[in-house]
């Protein structure tokens, strides 16, 4: 019996609803918008957008406040993905120990994955206010009153800003790690402990590799 379609088209259709829902609710708006970046409403929405070529982005070259954006991106950018490519690894590696209770441990380290943005935010918030806890622990530890503005300093902000989320996604990359780990054989490791190869080697002859797809 003939097949109604080739067998490589299979696939496609499986992807097919959910291609058309990322098309309606992503790259059509992103088109959309791409478009209406060389446009210009005027003061009555209402009409269709004029057409004025390069120069919204000839604005956008001269804003100050566009590039001292773009500045505080990169660094955010800079900072964060680093962070949270290599310390969800060794916290994975911590908690992939068979040690009594490291169960409590996993769920405690995925626990702000699961919290509401809004919760963590309400939260972070009143840690980072001049009289919130933060401060009021440095201020027992130094014992003199520290009154430190964590979000209103623009030194000080954007990495309070980073340390949440670094704080939120720290769980969902470790757990994704661990996936990973868990996937990995003892007996390598047992192999290796019996060459003579120390904690740290084996992960870097054993865990790093393996760890690459």
């Amino acid at each position: 019996m003939k097949r109604p379609f080739p067998p490589w088209l299979i696939p496609y259709a499986f992807l097919a609803p959910a291609l058309l829902v990322l098309g309606l609710t992503v790259f059509w708006p992103a088109l959309q918008a791409f478009y209406l970046s060389f446009t210009e409403y005027g003061y009555d929405i209402t009409q269709p957008p004029l057409w004025v070529g390069g120069a919204n982005f000839l604005r956008l070259w001269q804003d100050q406040t566009f590039w001292q954006t773009l500045g505080n991106t990169l660094v955010y950018l800079l900072c964060v993905v680093p962070v949270l490519a290599i310390a969800p690894l060794g916290l994975a590696i911590l908690v992939n120990q068979k040690l009594k209770g490291m169960n409590w441990f996993r769920v405690a380290y995925y626990t702000p994955v699961v919290i509401s943005m809004v919760v963590a935010g309400i939260a972070w918030r009143w840690l980072y206010a001049e009289t919130g806890l933060l401060n009021q622990l440095l201020s027992s530890l130094l014992r003199q009153e520290i009154r430190i503005p964590w979000l209103t300093s623009p030194q000080l902000a954007l990495f309070s800003v980073m340390a949440v989320t670094v704080w939120k996604g720290l769980g969902y990359y470790m757990v994704i790690y661990l996936a990973g780990l868990q996937s990995i054989p003892d007996d390598l490791y047992e192999a290796a402990a019996i060459d003579g190869s120390d904690r740290w080697r084996k992960h870097w002859a054993i865990t790093l590799p393996l760890m690459g797809p």
